[in-house]
């Protein structure tokens, strides 16, 4: 085969992805870094590798040399994006808040929709099946974390629970609260790194969950305990609860790019959901961090019901604006 000939073929096969670098690049040349969302800024990152990759073999086989000067140039331009001014720390971080973390959540909003349908459906079977016979709640719920709670304990105990933070000494708060950010930190990490098998661990973990809430709710409700019992979890429930649902979606997305990687291969696909879903679980942790705030400081020490309700119902409308409005004036 000619030069000529395998330029040509060497191009048609690849210029498609090349086109999609150079129109990132002339994106933000023509204006800003902040043109782009989370998604094409990964994505960028990869296309230029791919670049890299085309000019290196171009070069190797002595192809045309419009071809060869035509990808040197793009890749001189992209580098100069992929690694021009860094920004400093603070600026990074009050961006990723303002704009990568809620875009992130939206760009990921059927994953979302999917965690959130598994957790309340587990929920709702487990209410149901506890409801009908107490003794599953022990099939649901782990000893260790039901804390000496259960069918067994009386309705007085319960009730204790809810509203026994007035005893509790600051450090013993403090401790709480550093071992609920570590767990719960952990769990989402887990959803999150499970999504390289598939998404299918993500799945139980997220169902685990639910039954898990379930049981608790149906235990609280058969004693007249459930307005009490939504005003003791709800305050740091929204939060948390959230959080587990965003690293859930974050895993699927990864599971979703191994099962059908689309036009990329199987491993660039794979990576560019990894640092699609790495954002989602950054923003995760620190919402795992205020939950635990809520749970070993305020929820402690604040018995009254509806000041509880009040500070949920202001966190579920904080949440919602945020992650439907935040970063998009940019």
């Amino acid at each position: 085969m000619s030069v000529e000939l395998r330029s040509i073929k060497f191009r048609s096969d690849r210029e498609a992805l090349w086109f999609e670098l150079e129109d990132l690049v002339n994106r933000v040349e023509s204006g800003s870094v902040k043109s782009l969302s989370p998604d094409e800024l990964t994505q960028l990152t990869v296309l230029y590798r791919y670049a890299l990759s085309s000019l290196s073999t171009a070069r190797a086989i002595s192809l045309d040399q419009n071809v060869v000067r035509y990808l040197d140039s793009l890749c001189a331009r992209a580098f100069a994006v992929v690694y021009g001014t860094r920004k400093g720390l603070w600026e990074t971080i009050v961006e990723f808040f303002d704009f990568g973390f809620p875009e992130a959540v939206r760009e990921l909003r059927w994953h979302v929709l999917l965690a959130t349908t598994i957790l309340m459906v587990a929920t709702l079977m487990a209410y149901i099946m506890v409801a009908a016979d107490p003794e599953y709640f022990y099939a649901f719920v782990d000893p260790g974390l039901a804390g000496g709670r259960g069918p067994t304990m009386s309705t007085e105990d319960l009730r204790k629970v809810l509203f026994d933070g007035g005893e509790t000494s600051g450090s013993e708060l403090a401790m709480f609260a550093s071992f609920l950010v570590s767990n719960n930190a952990r769990i989402g990490m887990m959803c999150f790194a499970l999504g390289f098998a598939a998404g299918l661990p993500v799945f139980y973990l997220l169902f685990k969950n639910g039954l898990m809430l379930g049981a608790f709710i149906a235990l609280y409700d058969d004693r007249g305990l459930s307005y009490e019992f939504f005003s003791w979890i709800l305050p740091h429930g929204i939060t948390e609860f959230l959080a587990v649902i965003l690293c859930g979606a974050a895993g699927f997305r990864i599971g979703q790019r191994l099962v059908a990687p689309g036009e990329y291969s199987r491993w660039d696909s794979v990576k560019l959901a990894g640092r699609e879903a790495g954002r989602i679980c950054i923003g995760a942790v620190v919402m795992f961090f205020l939950a635990a705030v809520i749970e070993g400081f305020f929820r402690q020490l604040v018995s009254d019901v509806d000041v509880r309700y009040a500070v949920a119902t202001a966190t579920a409308l904080f949440w919602l604006v945020y992650f439907t409005m935040a970063g998009r004036n940019r």
